[in-house]
């Protein structure tokens, strides 16, 4: 009988203790469990069961790796800011202590930083006492950092503090540490596993449904978008233009248009448009001035990149792209263009961008992040490693860490930037000459 194809998610070795979890009557998910990898593929497009890949679910294991009264966990924050840091930290540590009952948990300050000796970072042993209400908080109370450290430094650290599974929390510059990590850790042949929790307030990484913090953003963008909308509306041609977040992919910006009506203009990186001309952005938002009297600008950070003069602004210590500053750069040529017509506007710049990431979790991030830790510290304990926990297809799953590809983008020709533009009712495109394919 055919069968089909699991992923595979590398491991230790094999179980070799009873989980304390048997006691609480836990349900538990010994790889019977799995959900498929490609649900949008058509299921004609099979020629067998044997061409479907299938993910392994998250949950606890009734067999693990490590003896818990033995067990030291690090968890590690790194990179930007994003809402529900705090909630993982607090649900690891409640997993690992309540319900592993581990020996210890360490909390690495400022990011990879703080696993490398000439930092002087001492690690903060966290409890359920000092992390009991730390989800009611922004931020994160471990701090953060950006930038590479040495894995081998690194991997030093944790056999000094004797860490069992290392915990990193960020986005995909973070799993790309914890894949070297693990890569070091492997040529060492250590017993420490490394399991990561994505993170990324653009909600970017490719095969997860969305990533913590994500849903808050698009609530306080909604808030940001309403008071643009007041101050818009409030004068006489008012332009309400809101910068948010979303470098290389507009999800924050195009959920928020559809989630709030008042937008007008959604400008996102994945839909180039021209500024002047017949047919460009200003030619039309003019357009929207003369028959409605104001509108609402929504633009993210990545947008209109192909409009300044240099390709880019440098690089940070992640070696990222540093992109120019797409929302002031929209401000004045808009209050330039109208200027020179002689046509009043009355312009309202919002950038709410560290607002928005330092803020607490909302209700629903927060369940996602205590389910992404609990699943997280389950496959550390069954000795699971170089792998991610996140969302697919509704499911919590593990990921290899080495399966994360390029990032997820909105797609121009989808339904969901349809539904943008008639949300909005801004045209299909705004260039002067078509793109060519």
């Amino acid at each position: 009988m055919e069968k089909a194809k699991l992923i595979p998610i590398e491991s230790l070795g094999e179980p070799r203790f009873d989980s304390p979890l048997r006691e609480k009557r836990q349900r538990f998910y010994n790889n019977e469990g799995i959900a498929l990898y490609n649900r949008i593929k058509d299921i004609a497009a099979y020629d067998s069961v044997e061409d479907m890949e299938f993910l392994e679910l998250a949950g606890a294991r009734d067999q693990i790796y490590f003896d818990p009264q033995k067990t030291v966990i690090g968890i590690v924050t790194c990179g930007g800011l994003c809402p529900g840091l705090n909630d993982v930290i607090r649900a690891i540590t409640f997993c690992a202590l309540e319900e592993y009952g581990v020996k210890k948990v360490l909390g690495f300050q400022y990011g990879f930083e703080g696993l490398v000796p000439r930092y002087y970072c001492q690690p903060l042993e966290l409890d359920t006492e000092n992390t009991d209400e730390i989800h009611e908080k922004g931020g994160t109370i471990l701090k953060s950092s950006r930038g590479f450290q040495e894995p081998s430094e690194i991997v030093d650290t944790l056999q000094h503090f004797k860490v069992n599974i290392l915990c990193t929390i960020g986005g995909d510059g973070t799993l790309r540490g914890a894949r070297d990590i693990h890569d070091e850790i492997r040529k060492r042949n250590l017993d420490i596993a490394v399991v990561g929790i994505p993170k990324t307030v653009d909600n970017d990484i490719s095969i997860l449904d969305r990533s913590f913090g994500y849903q808050t953003a698009v609530e306080a963008a909604w808030e940001v978008v309403n008071a643009a909308h007041g101050e818009a509306r409030a004068y006489r041609h008012g332009v309400g233009l809101v910068k948010l977040m979303g470098r290389h992919s507009g999800w924050i910006a195009t959920s928020t248009a559809l989630s709030n009506s008042n937008v007008n203009f959604c400008l996102i990186p994945e839909v180039p448009f021209d500024l002047h001309g017949p047919n460009g952005f200003l030619a039309h938002l003019e357009q929207r001035l003369e028959h409605k009297d104001h509108a609402v600008v929504v633009v993210a950070e990545g947008a209109g990149q192909h409009l300044f003069d240099e390709e880019h602004a440098g690089r940070d210590k992640s070696g990222n792209l540093q992109f120019h500053d797409i929302g002031t750069f929209l401000r004045d040529r808009i209050t330039k263009h109208f200027k020179a017509r002689e046509f009043e506007i009355n312009m309202k710049y919002f950038d709410p961008g560290y607002i928005i990431r330092s803020r607490p979790a909302s209700a629903v991030d927060s369940e996602y992040c205590l389910r992404l830790g609990y699943n997280a510290m389950h496959a550390g304990m069954a000795g699971k490693t170089n792998l991610l926990v996140g969302m697919h297809h509704c499911r919590i799953v593990h990921f290899p860490i080495p399966m994360i590809g390029q990032r997820k983008t909105v797609d121009p020709d989808g339904w969901i930037w349809q539904s943008v533009l008639q949300a909005t009712h801004q045209p299909p495109d705004m260039l002067n000459q078509p793109l060519s394919k």
